[in-house]
């Protein structure tokens, strides 16, 4: 298994059964407020972002149910809290914060 999800409703499941949904860009914006070129940055921008980001998965192969996880893209490992995911400058994780 190269990446390991829990899902709210299944538990611990291998990242095969997943489906990916992007990163958690906060609230849906209204689109009478963003123009063309600011919708279609909302839509496929990214941040890239290298260590914990936010994301949306659904558990496609099992209860279907779509939520956000905390991954930290450094050791492609879900992981509990942001703040304790990583140690500073070393790029490890340290292992209060990842879920086993």
């Amino acid at each position: 298994m190269s990446l390991l999800i829990q899902c709210p409703l299944c538990g611990n499941r291998n990242g095969y059964e997943f489906r990916y949904g992007g990163e958690d860009k906060g609230p849906y914006p209204d689109d009478r407020e963003l123009g063309s070129a600011d919708w279609y940055d909302y839509v496929h921008g990214s941040a890239c972002t290298e260590g914990v980001v936010k994301e949306w998965w659904c558990h496609r192969l099992g209860c279907g149910t779509w939520f956000t996880i905390y991954r930290d893209t450094r050791i492609n490992r879900q992981v509990q809290e942001p703040q304790e995911s990583a140690r500073q400058g070393t790029g490890q994780a340290s292992g209060a914060g990842k879920i086993q």
